[in-house]
């Protein structure tokens, strides 16, 4: 056999050794996703970090600019909570629309019992009171002072009343509920103060506008706040980042690390203002008690529920991630290389 159709010697196989597998080389431009969720979990790791080390470098001004923040984010949760407390003192606000039922003089104290049951049952009250003639008399005789008079009138002249309590002060409502009790047997009049719900009606309103309208406006003075705080950063950076846009760097790369500056910000604004909020109205409620006291009630002001604390805490992160954006979104054009 010649030399040139002698066979082309091959690489001895190591006896045991597994099969060699076939390897596709990957294109260099081609990585899998593994790797670009790395390097995007790793981007935005260095992005926290870096912010976290700027704003530990300037101690005094980020607890300054989130104490700021703290004061104008607690302002409307603590009038809203102030409001939600004002709500349970004394009981309800229901009861300043109560509906009284004036029953007949023939109906005896029977009659009113089942009058009351009766009503207990409806699905639009909330409670219901029962006063016997007897009982009536006896307080009239004590607020009137005219005790010894009375006693002088050949019979009880005050009515049997039944006492309403609705489960929701609408003044619609409230005059359906009234015209069903009036028709109900043994009724001679049902009274509602419709001018006192009025009343009541346009305070609650008056003071949810307003704490809507201060919200509002506090909200702004976040956003400018937040955003001119992060102006002043970008300033700062002005040189780094011009750099980084000539080497190719991107504009959400850039503005990575200024919106996780802004959402620490908001966090920060978010604590302070939950603890301000906190101590607050335990500073207040010390007052509360005791003028309570003096009235013979055991009302107290309320703390912050868990629920809002958390809303407060995400609302505040909301703003300062906004904030930012807005901030870099509008001086982002002007940070181009020269």
């Amino acid at each position: 056999m010649s030399a040139s159709k002698m066979p082309t010697p091959q690489p001895a196989e190591r006896v045991g050794a597994a099969p060699r597998n076939k390897v596709v080389d990957r294109p260099a431009d081609d990585p899998d996703f593994r790797t670009l969720f790395h390097a995007w979990l790793e981007s935005h790791r260095a992005s926290l970090v870096d912010s976290l080390r700027r704003l530990g470098r300037q101690p005094v001004g980020s607890f300054f600019t989130c104490l700021v923040m703290a004061v104008a984010l607690s302002l409307p949760m603590g009038l809203s909570l102030l409001l939600d407390n004002i709500e349970r003192l004394g009981g309800s606000w229901q009861r300043a629309a109560q509906i009284s039922l004036f029953l007949e003089l023939s109906a005896n104290d029977r009659d009113g019992q089942a009058l009351s049951e009766q009503i207990a049952a409806m699905d639009d009250v909330a409670a219901v009171d029962w006063i016997s003639r007897e009982q009536a008399l006896d307080e009239f005789q004590q607020l009137s002072g005219l005790g010894q008079a009375l006693k002088e009138l050949p019979e009880n002249p005050l009515p049997g009343v039944v006492l309403v309590t609705p489960r929701e002060v609408d003044k619609a409502k409230l005059e359906s509920l009234r015209q069903r009790l009036a028709e109900l047997p043994k009724v001679e009049q049902a009274q509602l103060d419709l001018v006192w719900v009025e009343r009541l009606t346009a305070i609650l309103k008056l003071g949810d506008r307003f704490v809507f309208g201060l919200s509002v406006l506090l909200v702004l003075a976040l956003l400018l706040v937040i955003g001119n705080t992060i102006r002043l950063h970008i300033e700062n950076r002005r040189a780094e980042i011009e750099v980084i846009k000539l080497v190719g760097g991107t504009d959400g790369y850039v503005r990575r690390p200024f919106l996780y500056m802004g959402a620490l910000y908001g966090f920060g604004a978010g604590i302070f203002a939950w603890l301000l909020l906190a101590f607050g109205l335990d500073w207040l409620n010390d007052a509360v008690v005791r003028l309570a006291g003096l009235y013979g009630s055991d009302f107290a002001l309320g703390g912050v529920p868990s629920a809002d604390g958390f809303y407060l805490l995400l609302g505040a992160v909301l703003l300062g991630y906004i904030g930012a954006w807005l901030a870099v979104a509008r001086h982002l054009s002007e940070l181009a290389p020269r």
